[in-house]
């Protein structure tokens, strides 16, 4: 009874929130950034499932207009966006993943992002393989179509 009454008024935070001045301190954003986020997060979460998180689904639509079909960039970006590897980027992954595109991050966290987005088996190492991956889904992705040839000059002038 008591508890009913006390949270009447309260607005609820939806699943993984963080306080924008928490998110400011951990990230090369400031509050009004964070804020600003918190406002495009919001639409993006609730443009599918309306749960206050961004589903798969939500994330391809936000960056590709559609929610369907395999992308393995889009793969790879989202499961680097979802830190806690549950199937959903909540409020505070959003914003701490986000924040390597800063352009006050440090230099040394965006290449470490870039390395793990082609370290597609999480060897530590970018092999030959992976990177061909890469390339041909990068092509898919732009609608180019190249030979096999030529995407193996490519890999192979590369590595």
């Amino acid at each position: 009874m008591g508890c009913a009454a006390s949270s009447r008024g309260s607005r609820r935070a939806p699943p993984g929130y963080e306080e924008p001045a928490v998110l400011a301190a951990q990230t090369s954003f400031t509050v009004n950034e964070v804020e600003a986020l918190y406002e495009l997060y919001k639409k993006l979460s609730f443009s599918i499932v309306k749960d206050g998180l961004i589903h798969k689904e939500e994330f391809l639509l936000a960056l590709f207009r559609t929610s369907k079909g395999a992308n393995l960039f889009a793969d790879r970006v989202f499961d680097l966006f979802d830190l806690k590897r549950n199937g959903v980027i909540d409020f505070g992954e959003f914003v701490r993943s986000l924040s390597i595109f800063h352009p006050k991050a440090p230099k040394a966290d965006k290449t470490a992002f870039a390395f793990k987005l082609y370290d597609l088996r999480g060897t530590g190492y970018i092999e030959k393989e992976e990177l061909r991956e890469m390339v041909v889904a990068l092509l898919d992705e732009s609608d180019l179509c190249l030979s096999d040839c030529v995407i193996e000059a490519i890999v192979d002038n590369v590595i």
